[in-house]
């Protein structure tokens, strides 16, 4: 059993959700063996992104985004992205990501491509 922590965003993300949300999604990424990510489980992919192993955990509407620790006893939660946004869309196929990236969750953002229709 591994240890789990969060960065800023992932802590954000998961403290914006209802109860329910949370608890599923802490269920299902703080019970991960070593064996289920070895054996590739269908809920489970790799992401090679900067010299460094990513995991995608997807779990209800949402993807994790976390990495394995040198300590080889954490997991890092980076990212915690809504299925079928822009994030997840750019972090997954290895587009430039920064953290500006995450515009897309601003309403404003929606607000102005909505205007540009007009």
């Amino acid at each position: 059993m591994y240890q789990v922590t969060f960065s800023n965003q992932s802590m954000a993300e998961l403290n914006k959700l209802d109860k329910l949300a949370q608890l599923e999604i802490m269920e299902s990424f703080g019970s991960l063996t070593q064996q289920q990510l070895e054996s590739g489980l269908p809920n489970i992919g790799k992401i090679h992104r900067a010299g460094k192993i990513y995991y995608r955990l997807r779990t209800g509407d949402y993807r994790i985004y976390f990495e394995i620790l040198e300590d080889g006893t954490t997991l890092h939660a980076h990212y915690i992205l809504h299925q079928h946004t822009l994030a997840d869309f750019v972090f997954r196929f290895k587009l430039p990501f920064k953290e500006e990236t995450m515009f897309e969750q601003e309403d404003n953002f929606w607000n102005y491509l909505e205007s540009l229709k007009k």
